[in-house]
């Protein structure tokens, strides 16, 4: 690493770090998922078994490595690969439920392959032929991407610095990237990147390519084992069939931008729906009576039933609306235009705000109802409100409202953005 690398490094992690985990090579190839059902039962199954450890890992800051590598392995990082190229491609609404079901049992391992159906969709939207062929073969064989997006010191979220650029005959890549979820557990990382010209790529690099650093030095106070760290790239040789353009997916009517959300509010309804349980399960075990009541059980306390009550129509109603935005993102990606994608964008800005706002009142009213003992650490029930507070940091719901009353108010149609 060049010493200006070193520097970024240091500014950007704000820790020491740690190096990158190795990840072993694949043994065998991925199972095929063949459809839609297939998917939810396997997501449902690997929930239990992610579910057992939930609490160790976020204790702990584990990084889930086999659990990602069971993940990837039972197929359902391959779903939304197109049909035509071997894949399942299920609906928006099957790879919504997928998500809220695994994160319902662990939020951190129902974010890391955000960024991977991202890039599938950016392949099967902008890639050329030999790229779709190429890159949907490793991903239905198990390779997983890992995202090199986002950095620091730069003055909004979407603006890079990082780059690639001609020299002789070789592209080289060079910047730095936090935030990178997923990448830890990556056989390719893909970083978005600036052309010469200052267009937008993303680039698809695989793991071992000289340059190319990983640090796990993700310190936030939730997500904990998503391992979002740090990425650089210090003259990493590219080539061309590397190079998707990612400016072309914004430039006209496409499903991206909700196909890129829509992940993210699953993982909010996930939360919700695991902090809910969560607090059924704890007050029904553990929960005291109010001494001024003549009650047995702490279950039979008025007031708890009436919240518990509240939070189960909130979570049923985000559960709704994620399916709905299922619905009209899977409208607008069989015809995209500008009807169609602003419909998909605002009801999925819709359950994206309704569910940030659940899963933190669900995380709040299991400890509220579970009293002064769901607090202690053994039981690790703050990791719900830990969770959902850092994940709905990943782009402004105050946002979401404002375009919300401007489409509905001024019939101003939303902006076209992997944020939206």
């Amino acid at each position: 690493m060049s010493q200006n690398n070193r520097k970024l490094h240091r500014e950007a992690a704000l820790t020491a770090g740690r190096p990158a985990p190795h990840i072993p090579p694949r043994q065998t190839k991925a199972h095929r998922i063949k459809d839609d059902a297939e998917a939810i039962a396997t997501a449902h199954e690997l929930a239990r078994e992610f579910a057992t450890d939930a609490v160790a890992r976020d204790r702990e800051r584990r990084l889930p490595i086999a659990e990602i590598e069971h993940f990837s392995q039972s197929g359902l990082w391959a779903i939304t690969v197109p049909k035509e190229y071997g894949g399942a491609g299920v609906s928006a609404v099957t790879l919504a439920e997928v998500t809220a079901i695994i994160s319902a049992a662990d939020s951190s391992i129902g974010q890391i392959p955000q960024n991977h159906f991202y890039m599938v969709e950016a392949l099967r939207l902008a890639g050329t032929e030999e790229q779709k062929q190429h890159y949907f073969e490793r991903i239905l064989d198990g390779d997983r991407l890992g995202n090199a997006f986002t950095e620091i010191g730069t003055k909004t979220p979407v603006d890079y610095k990082t780059n690639f650029r001609n020299e002789g005959r070789r592209l080289l890549l060079n910047g730095q990237k936090f935030y990178a979820t997923g990448s830890l557990f990556a056989h390719i990382i893909v970083a978005v990147a600036k052309d010469d010209t200052g267009r937008v790529h993303i680039v698809f690099i695989d793991r071992a390519t000289p340059g190319l650093d990983l640090f796990d030095d993700w310190s936030s106070f939730g997500q904990r084992s998503t391992g979002s760290g740090t990425v650089t790239f210090d003259d990493v040789e590219i080539t061309p069939f590397q190079v998707v353009d990612h400016d072309v997916v914004f430039e006209k009517p496409t499903p991206m931008g909700p196909f890129a959300q829509i992940i993210h509010s699953a993982v909010q309804v996930g939360l919700a729906r695991g902090a809910l349980a969560e607090a059924i399960s704890y007050i029904r075990a553990y929960a005291r009576p109010f001494f001024e009541l003549s009650i047995e059980y702490g279950y039979e306390d008025p007031h708890s039933i009436h919240q518990i009550g509240d939070v189960s129509i909130r979570v049923h109603a985000a559960d709704a609306l994620l399916a709905r935005a299922g619905r009209l993102l899977d409208l607008a990606t069989a015809d995209p235009n500008d009807k169609t994608v602003a419909e998909a964008s605002i009801a999925v800005a819709e359950v994206k705000a309704l569910g940030t706002e659940v899963a933190q009142l669900a995380a709040n009213k299991l400890v509220e109802l579970g009293g002064a003992r769901s607090t202690l650490e053994n039981y690790g029930l703050d990791r719900f409100w830990r969770n959902a507070r850092t994940h709905s940091l990943h782009d402004p719901v105050r946002w979401k409202y404002h375009h919300i009353g401007n489409y509905y108010l001024n019939g101003l149609l939303p902006p076209r953005h992997g944020a939206l």
